[in-house]
């Protein structure tokens, strides 16, 4: 192989990650041309609506995963966060880059912290996830949908429009943007979304020098972490209309996976953990959901897609 084609988005963050990926394949594979292949997903396109209404993770996904299969594209880097458990005939994910801070961070230009915030406070978010677990700890402050891109939603912050905003550290870190926000604060007490700080590494499926060029850039302790996470949000049923919370670790030989669901409004929460010898974790994933599914799971799903943006769409798109 000559020319690789790497297929990504064509937001500031998602470039910043597929420019990573071609340099570390450059690294390791010098006789090989690595080119992108831009792409405006629809997804970045439509940033005045929550992306539950637009269709959900997959329209981050699609166009890129159309080129591929199109022969326009030989592998795609993803947010490993907005892949689809689902993927198309012909394509396959087949690597896991090192999963990095997985944090979500509280950003102010007035309050230190989220302690800080008073009563009422307009706090900044269009997560479903993030507004539940901020609901619970603070069912006292007022949560309003943020869209845009990470220098939009910061922007509007400075702006005055919210008190704070809930954003990811990585992309913040990976932009260097952190260094222009008076107030920072990790929230230690939140779930991270399946696969936070991981990249995804998607291509097709019956190119062998394709598949021997992702395998480089896996990380095998971060591919069994996710693949738990995914396997748990498949089994769940969970899509991007529902407040779904699972993070999985390793530690002293173990795989330890906590998963949290419930009401945006932060109410009706059911949080579990599994614990199990890594050797044996394959299947940890399905195993938690379904002690969840037990527990009444779907059924607080099922409202909580309901009542959901209830007050912001008239029809879906």
């Amino acid at each position: 192989m000559e020319k690789l084609i790497i297929a990504t988005r064509a937001s500031e963050l998602a470039l910043w990650q597929a420019y990573h990926i071609k340099n570390r394949i450059e690294q390791c594979f010098p006789e090989v041309e690595v080119a992108l292949n831009k792409i405006t997903s629809r997804g970045d396109k439509i940033l005045d609506k929550p992306l539950a209404l637009v269709g959900g993770k997959g329209h981050f996904t699609k166009e890129l995963e159309d080129e591929m299969l199109a022969g326009n594209a030989h592998l795609a880097v993803h947010s490993l966060k907005d892949v689809p458990t689902f993927i198309p005939e012909g394509l396959e994910l087949c690597a896991i880059t090192k999963r990095q801070d997985q944090s979500d961070v509280f950003l102010s230009h007035t309050y230190k912290s989220l302690s800080d915030l008073p009563q009422g406070a307009v706090v900044g978010t269009t997560s479903l996830r993030r507004r539940m677990q901020l609901l619970q700890k603070r069912p006292d402050l007022t949560v309003k949908d943020l869209r845009g891109n990470v220098n939009t939603r910061l922007r509007k912050l400075a702006e005055g429009q919210y008190d704070a905003i809930i954003l990811a550290f990585i992309g913040l870190h990976r932009l260097d943007l952190l260094k222009d926000i008076p107030y920072v604060e990790r929230l230690q007490f939140m779930i991270p979304p399946m696969g936070q700080a991981a990249l995804g590494i998607e291509i097709v499926s019956s190119n062998e020098k394709v598949r021997q060029i992702a395998m480089s850039l896996n990380d095998e302790e971060s591919f069994l972490c996710t693949k738990v996470e995914r396997d748990f949000i498949s089994k769940i049923g969970a899509g991007c209309s529902a407040p779904v919370a699972v993070n999985a670790i390793i530690k002293n030989g173990e795989m330890t996976v906590r998963a949290m669901l419930g009401y945006p409004d932060g109410t009706h929460i059911m949080e579990e953990t599994l614990s199990i010898l890594l050797e044996q974790s394959s299947d940890l994933g399905y195993k938690l959901a379904e002690k969840m599914i037990a527990e009444g799971a779907l059924e607080i799903l099922s409202k909580a897609e309901e009542i959901a943006f209830k007050d912001e769409r008239p029809e879906r798109l």
